[in-house]
Formats: C-alpha cells, structure tokens, sequence
C-alpha cells in the first residue's frame, strides 16, 4: 500500500537580481514552492512540475487558503502516476503570481505593493527564475519537467533556452506561441477586471477592497475556453438551476449560469487581480519560434532531451492543430518525439481530470 504524501513548502530568495526580457531587472526575488518525495543523492530522479495560469505549486498538498486537495493530487503521489516513493517533484509558483514568488501583490524595497509598477514579464522569465531556483538547489539535468497548458509552454521554453537542463520534456495541452483568438479572449478578462471601479490602476491593496466582480467576470469567460461543448452539454444542456420555469429576468435560470458564477466567486478568493493581467500577459507574448529567429525548429536545434507531446481531441483551446506544430519543429530539428493526441471529453482541461489514457502515458515516458 502507498503511504501518504507529505510535503515541504519552502521560500527562497534570489542571491542575484533576476533580468528580464523587457531589460529591466527585478530585485530581491522569492520563489515560493513545494516538494514530494525523497531527493536522491546524486539528484537523478527530480522532476520538474510547471503549473498553469490558474495554478500554484500546491500540486499535489492542500491548498492553505480553499482547503481543496492539490491540483494533480490524483497523478502526484506515492505509487500515482507521478510515483513519489521514486522521484522528488518540484512545483513553484511563477515569478508574477501571488502565491508566495514574487508578484505585483509583493512588496518592493520601500515596502509598498508593487501593483502596476511590476515590470512586465514573459514565459522566458519565468523559466528564468525557476532556473535560478534549480542553480541554488545544486540541480544539474532535471529527469524530467512536465507542464499542462501554460505549464507546458514554460516546458518548452526551458528545453528551448535550456537544453541541457532536462532529460525528459512532457508537454500537455499546450503551444508554441499564442494565437490571436487566445489573446482576444485574455484581453477580455483583462479589461473586465481593469473596468472594475474596485481596481483602481491597479493600487486597491491598501484599501481592503479588490476588483472582485472584474476578476469574477475574466475568470469566467477563462473557463468557457476550458471546457468543450459536448461537455457543457452532457453536464448543463439547457437544464434550469433550482426552478421549474424561466425566470423571465437576469438571475441565473441555467444550471451553467450558476457553475460559471460560483466559478467566478470562488476564484477571487485564492487569486489576484493584477497577477491575473501580468500572467495572461506573459502568455499573449509567448511566441517560441520568433524568440528564435522566425523558425519554431531553431529554437529547438540544441535540444538533447527526449519529448512527449500529448494533446486532446476536445480541446479548442490549443487544439491538436497546435501540437502537430510543435512536433513538426522537433522533427526538422532532429530531436526525438512521441507525440498522441488523447480522446477525453473535458476539453482543454482534460489534463486535470480523470483521463486513464493520460496517466498512461507520462508513466511509460517517465521510466
């Protein structure tokens, strides 16, 4: 029988100002993450977990604010697909997030929220960080980093800019530059939140008050994007929320109205605002082919790691279309690659969710 996971959350402060891309540089930066499993001595069985957009390192422990169980809880484990009794798991919150690292809620060196005068950042930079993480750990050549959605993107930023830092490169439902209808739908969010009169440029940490209904609102229109119409179908169709008639006003007559609203509420509880702008942002820049000269192979043309790229059926977010790009690149890049595309029917999020086939593959590619 597998024992229980423990955890340990650690905190770590940057010895060295951290660049960025837009060639400003940030000071005094902490990197918040947890650990899972045993480090062997010659540090040969880490694996490096990249959380996506609305994640945090809690990956696989409760999270302190919701109480929820971790986000992979149900792959990260002892004797789970990510087996803990085998490998040490790694998972930082990214440098603009609000979970410990440094981000726009953090304080600056006169002791004030950065807010809006956080530097803006890139997925390059948050790699960057977690980098310099792995340096001070004494981290040499990773077994492995795994990353779903923007988690992957970090993943193969870091086999990009990093070859030799990583055996193993999974990436999950995820691509190599964001399209314009990705960015459209994020700047939605964006502007939602920024219409909020609670937000106010940005400074609303001293006053207690938070631009909770424009955070509400960019969280739902996310989570559409996560979800896949058959889905929505098979779990909402039409069906009414609590009532046998319409309601012929803007209370929420659906069962999805309700899900999406208490989708909204429950987000602003864990997650801040201006760390949701700087985060989409860094996800809209993402393009790894023009961070390397126009070509996606060339970004790929020192890579040594093996790559496994999975993508699903249901997914229209980064749909299967994005992947094939991706493995493509590696292919004219020479670098080893086994890719699947995955019938789930979840959607984009079919990564979080209980998806066999997937475990079934990053187990085979982790031995």
């Amino acid at each position: 029988m597998a024992t229980l996971e423990t955890s340990s959350s650690s905190t770590l402060k940057l010895p060295d100002a951290l660049p960025l891309d837009s060639g400003q540089t940030l000071e005094n930066v902490e990197i918040a993450y947890e650990t899972y499993g045993e480090m062997a001595a010659d540090k040969s069985n880490i694996v490096l977990i990249f959380h996506a957009l609305t994640m945090d390192q809690y990956v696989a422990s409760p999270h302190p604010i919701t109480g929820k169980p971790g986000w992979w809880s149900e792959s990260v484990g002892p004797g789970k697909t990510i087996d803990t009794d085998r490998f040490h798991v790694i998972c930082a919150n990214v440098i603009g997030g609000c979970m410990g690292s440094t981000g726009p809620s953090s304080l600056d060196g006169e002791g004030q929220p950065y807010a809006m005068r956080f530097p803006v950042i890139t997925i390059r930079d948050m790699v960057r960080a977690q980098v310099a993480l792995l340096d001070h750990l004494g981290i040499g050549t990773l077994h492995a980093v795994i990353g779903g959605s923007m988690g992957g993107m970090l993943a193969l930023s870091l086999a990009a800019n990093y070859p030799e830092r990583a055996a193993r490169v999974i990436g999950i439902a995820t691509t190599a530059r964001h399209s314009a209808q990705n960015i459209a739908f994020h700047e939605v969010g964006r502007q939602a939140i920024m219409a909020d009169p609670n937000w106010r440029k940005g400074e609303y940490y001293a006053d207690g008050i938070s631009p909770d209904a424009g955070l509400a609102v960019a969280r739902m229109a996310a989570h559409i994007t996560y979800l896949s119409e058959a889905g929505l179908t098979e779990k909402f169709g039409r069906r009414l929320q609590d009532r046998k008639a319409i309601s012929f006003g803007f209370d929420a007559d659906f069962q999805i109205e309700s899900y999406l609203r208490h989708q909204g509420i429950s987000f602003t509880s864990r997650f801040d605002a201006n760390s949701y702008l700087y985060i989409t942002r860094a996800m809209d820049y993402f393009d790894l082919a023009e961070e390397h000269g126009g070509r996606l192979a060339d970004a790929f043309a020192g890579a040594s790691a093996r790559f496994c790229l999975i993508s699903f059926d249901t997914d229209w977010l980064y749909p299967t279309a994005e992947t094939r790009n991706v493995v493509h690149a590696l292919n004219a890049a020479a670098a080893p690659v086994s890719f699947v595309e995955l019938s789930a029917p979840y959607g984009h999020d079919s990564f979080l969710l209980d998806v066999p086939a997937l475990d079934s593959v990053i187990k085979g590619f982790l031995e």
